[in-house]
C-alpha cells in the first residue's frame, strides 16, 4: 500500500502561514495557549505556532480513538493530560483532522469545563462528509474528501507520519 499525494508540501507550506496570520488577526490580543492533540497534530502545530506572530504557550493532550484501525471507535481515551492550567486563558485547540467530530466534541467539553477565556479550533484537515456531531471549526487548512489520509503527522498504524505532504492510502 503506497500512499498517493493529496495535498502537496508546497500547498501546506503556503496554507499554514496563512492560518497563522488569520489566527493572529481574528483572536483577541494577548497570550495564546495552543493545545495540540497528539500524536497526529504535532508536526502541524510546530509549523503553525511559528506562524503566529504573538506570545504562544504550547501544551498537548494525548488522545486515542482509532487504535490501529482506520475508523474511529467513537470511544475517546485521554492518554496524556494538559501540563498547564487553561483557566482564564485564550485557548486554540489544534487538531490534525476532524471527521466524525466525536473526538473533537469530547475534547471541547473537557477543555470548556476548565474555564478558558475563549476556546477556538484550528484543524489542518476537515472531512465534513463524515460528520456525526456538529462541532465549531474556526480555522481550517484544507477540506478533503472521505478518504483515509496519512502524512504530515497523520499515520496508518504508526507509519507515514514523516511524509512532508498529505497522502491518500488505498485500503
Amino acid at each position: 500500500m503506497q500512499p498517493r499525494p493529496l495535498i502537496s508540501t508546497q500547498d501546506i507550506a503556503a496554507r499554514v502561514p496563512a492560518l497563522g496570520s488569520e489566527i493572529a488577526t481574528r483572536l483577541a490580543d494577548g497570550p495564546l495557549t495552543a493545545v495540540g492533540v497528539l500524536r497526529g497534530a504535532f508536526i502541524f502545530m510546530a509549523d503553525l505556532v511559528r506562524a503566529i506572530p504573538r506570545d504562544v504557550r504550547c501544551d498537548f493532550l494525548g488522545v486515542r480513538s482509532y487504535g490501529a484501525a482506520t475508523e474511529t471507535s467513537g470511544v475517546v481515551q485521554i492518554t496524556s493530560d494538559l501540563g498547564l492550567p487553561i483557566s482564564g486563558q485564550h485557548v486554540l485547540l489544534v487538531e490534525d483532522i476532524v471527521d466524525t467530530g466525536l473526538t473533537l466534541r469530547y475534547l471541547l467539553d473537557l477543555l470548556q469545563a476548565q474555564g478558558p477565556a475563549s476556546l477556538h479550533v484550528c484543524t489542518l484537515l476537515n472531512k465534513p462528509s463524515r460528520r456525526r456531531v456538529e462541532v465549531p471549526l474556526h480555522f481550517v487548512g484544507f477540506e478533503i474528501p472521505d478518504r483515509f489520509v496519512v502524512g504530515y503527522g497523520l499515520d496508518a498504524a504508526q507509519k507515514y507520519r514523516n511524509l512532508p505532504y498529505v497522502a491518500v492510502v488505498d485500503e
